[in-house]
């Protein structure tokens, strides 16, 4: 109710392109003086074709809407289809952010029920259909009374809704509603190619630690090797952070997530740097125990942050090469 009726259309717009059955192929909003009786042209082709595109009709009123409002519409809607304007839509959706009063509501059920009545109110300019670019002409009538009314339907807020939050970005912006963060991705069994960096490092550090060369089949999850345990736990933190980043990513047009990162790396960097630290896993350790006493509160991510997040971002930072363990 707080949105104009151009951003009302455009957000149809929007919701359509999320729609996921039928999805549509191409959507448009058309809605201006030349639109003939087309606010929002959805097509489920490429090419616009009979029955195989919907036409939504917005109408942004701070009421339910009424036969009175939608007659109008329809005629208007005959009436270019006897010029031949477009072809028939599949389907011919109305949408109002109050949705249908009872009585359009109840004709929109019955389809021979809203036939007769729109009919009856055209021939007798009833219902806001008495001016003269709404007359009924017998190529029109004729065009009406063997159109399938059933194509007429209400199109409820809630289900534009549905569809315009599977952009998460653009409801978002939009609404400001923040959906929930979901799972983070499992922990794959191997390495992937996208974490070389950072395991290479901790390779360096069991390395230098153990003072011979440790390999990745030495870590991996099924080896018994003493640095094992700890591979896989510095693992399981690199993708809860990486749960956080692809959170972010989706919502936030910035990268708020990159902004984390330099956060954090400003935070812990005194420790890190420290010339008392001696070897790779004294920076390690230093630098988990640092980040988990930072105070973040300025990242707009900080309220969905989890356990393992701050600990997983030292390790995105390392794979961004901008954090070293071994010197």
């Amino acid at each position: 109710m707080h949105i104009s009726d151009k951003q009302w259309e455009k957000f149809i717009e929007a919701a359509c392109r999320q729609r996921p059955s039928p999805k549509y192929a191409q959507v448009k909003v058309l809605g201006n003086a030349n639109d003939k009786g087309r606010d929002v042209e959805a097509r489920l082709q490429k090419d616009l074709v009979a029955d195989a595109w919907d036409l939504f009709q917005a109408k942004h009123y701070s009421a339910r809407l009424a036969p009175g409002d939608a007659y109008p519409e329809m005629a208007k809607f005959f009436l270019n289809l006897s010029k031949g304007s477009y072809p028939a839509p599949r389907k011919y959706y109305f949408c109002a952010p109050q949705n249908a009063g009872p009585e359009l509501h109840d004709l929109l059920a019955d389809a021979s029920k809203l036939k007769a009545g729109f009919l009856a109110a055209w021939r007798n300019s009833t219902h806001g259909l008495g001016a003269n670019a709404l007359k009924i002409s017998g190529a029109a009538e004729a065009i009406a009374e063997k159109f399938d009314f059933s194509k007429f339907e209400e199109c409820l807020v809630h289900e534009l809704l549905d569809w315009h939050s599977r952009d998460s970005a653009s409801h978002f912006k939009l609404f400001g509603i923040e959906p929930e963060r979901g799972d983070d991705p499992a922990v794959p069994e191997k390495a992937q190619p996208h974490e070389q960096v950072y395991v290479e490092e901790l390779l360096r550090v069991y390395s230098e630690r153990s003072g011979m060369p440790v390999q990745i089949q030495d870590v991996d999850s099924d080896s018994n090797g003493i640095y094992g345990d700890h591979f896989a736990a510095q693992r399981e933190v690199f993708y809860a952070a990486e749960g956080l980043r692809r959170f972010s990513r989706d919502i936030y047009p910035a990268d708020e997530f990159e902004n984390l990162l330099q956060m954090v790396k400003k935070g812990i960097q005194p420790k890190v740097t420290s010339p008392r630290l001696t070897t790779g896993f004294d920076r390690l350790d230093a630098a988990l125990d640092a980040v988990s006493g930072l105070s973040l509160q300025d990242s707009v991510l900080h309220p969905r942050l989890r356990g393992g997040d701050l600990p997983g971002t030292c390790h995105h930072l390392v794979n961004e090469k901008k954090l070293k363990w071994v010197r």
